[in-house]
């Protein structure tokens, strides 16, 4: 039987923030020692009391404005009760029937076409504390414990691993936009959490879902909910029936691995948090937050095509990342119309990136300036060097930072356009491969590019590659 996956996602997105959600202890905990960074209230000591981050707060509604979210004027924080040891608490506030932010969307790109996928809410609570588990202990270091954490539900509209997955590159995108997020996933900052049930393709009615925990890659998201699908399809054609529990993901055996039957929201018992008071967000309050939306990516996507006439696909890879849009944008100012945005929008995706990965890299480390390289991509355009001699420079630029005219100069890079020049040595290629000056006198065409690789080997990829082949044709018809 074929089968039509259905899946939600629940992101995690810690707040970036001065200080905790209810108390003042330092949220930049990452590189402290275990357990510094607490105090009474986020330790739950007796007879302490929470006070709300404002900044947490103003974080979520602007998330979800840039969501298209109705922001109602009415919310509150709620007790979700739970008996794990990573809140000292023995609860977590959270909000559970009234969040900041509800009834928004998305859009991705699949397969040539635009998907909306809902958003069902966008809500802030607190995040929990780490625990460690060695040599047959488990210890627990507090210091996340507090930190002010967004989750962001969205509506069972995902339908294959490869839409979850871009629905999360979009996401991140708009919360590092925003400056709400780091967008990193391998600590913690960023975690994914997928509901994913399969049905006969044509039926209405959902199947029964499987909740995959704490996913903290793209690669472990798109693999976790291809196996998942998998497996409940290969189950139901077998007969069997999908509980509904809580998995895991195994990196390692690459399957997802059973933790604990699936709780209800009733497990929770969530009332009104007590030692909180009710929000009223005003219309004026949330237009103020409005107002100060940046440019988001699908916007400044529209707009590289508009303005500087780049196809969308290459505009969607600039986009993506906010540094990356603005490094394309000082570049393409510094060209001032001597190389097209598109040839720099080319080199960037193409020959930086492929630099930036190979170094384990992003554009916020690179040494190349964006006038360093319209520079180069200048020096190309007036046929100072060719594209193969581009991409050497190119390569020693990213390792060190020096100029293109000044590698091309102390290396003697320039381009040779000069035919007498060329023609000494396309005489000595010529003399050196009369194989291939026979098969072109024969009629094949394919031997005048081996010429030419000839020459450009013999010039060490400095000939100009239309002069060379125009002074090839023109001596071998002499001969």
């Amino acid at each position: 039987m074929h089968y039509e996956a259905v899946i939600g996602m629940e992101v995690h997105a810690q707040v970036i923030t001065e200080s905790k959600m209810f108390c003042p202890c330092s949220a930049d905990y990452a590189s402290a020692p275990p357990n510094t960074h607490v105090c009474p209230i986020c330790l739950a000591m007796p007879g302490v009391l929470p006070v709300i981050n404002q900044a947490a707060v103003e974080a979520t509604v602007r998330t979800g404005l840039a969501l298209h979210c109705e922001i109602p004027h009415f919310s509150k924080f709620d007790r979700k009760n739970y008996p794990y040891p990573d809140l000292p608490k023995g609860y977590q506030i959270s909000q559970y029937d009234l969040p900041f932010c509800i009834n928004g969307w998305l859009e991705i790109e699949t397969d040539g076409d635009t998907k909306r996928i809902g958003i069902r809410r966008v809500h802030l609570e607190e995040d929990t504390g780490k625990l460690i588990h060695q040599n047959g202990s488990s210890l627990i270091d507090f210091n996340r414990a507090g930190v002010p954490l967004m989750e962001i539900v969205s509506e069972a509209d995902i339908r294959s691993a490869e839409e979850a997955w871009r629905y999360l590159v979009k996401l991140r995108a708009i919360l590092r936009y925003l400056g709400v997020n780091s967008g990193n996933m391998e600590e913690g900052a960023l975690r994914c959490e997928a509901n994913v049930s399969v049905r006969p393709v044509g039926a209405t009615e959902f199947g029964t879902k499987v909740e995959i925990k704490n996913l903290n890659s793209f690669r472990a998201v798109r693999q976790s909910i291809a196996y998942e699908i998998q497996r409940q399809s290969r189950l139901l054609d077998e007969g069997g029936r999908v509980q509904q529990v809580t998995m895991g993901w195994d990196e390692d055996c690459g399957c997802t691995v059973f933790q604990r039957s699936k709780e209800g929201a009733e497990d929770y018992r969530y009332f009104p948090e007590p030692d909180l008071p009710p929000m009223h967000l005003t219309p004026e309050w949330v237009q103020e937050l409005r107002d100060r939306l940046p440019e988001l990516p699908d916007a400044k996507q529209q707009r590289f095509v508009a303005d500087y006439g780049l196809r969308a696909e290459d505009a969607a890879l600039l986009v993506e990342d906010q540094a990356v849009a603005g490094y394309f944008e000082q570049a393409v100012r510094a060209a001032d119309k001597t190389v097209s945005p598109r040839t720099v929008a080319n080199w960037l995706t193409g020959e930086v990136f492929r630099l930036l990965r190979d170094h384990n890299s992003d554009i916020g480390q690179i040494k190349i300036k964006p006038e360093q390289l319209v520079e180069l991509l200048a020096m190309v355009a007036g046929n100072t060097i060719n594209t193969t001699v581009a991409k050497d420079v190119l390569v020693e630029m990213f390792a060190t930072g020096e100029s293109a005219p000044s590698i091309v100069q102390r290396k003697g890079l320039n381009q040779i356009s000069d035919e007498e020049q060329l023609r000494q040595i396309v005489r000595e290629v010529l003399a050196a491969n009369a194989k291939a000056v026979e098969d072109f006198q024969s009629g094949k065409e394919a031997a005048l590019r081996f010429l030419i690789g000839q020459v450009m080997r013999a010039t060490r990829g400095k000939a100009n590659v239309a002069v060379a082949e125009e002074v090839l044709r023109q001596t071998l018809g002499q001969r």
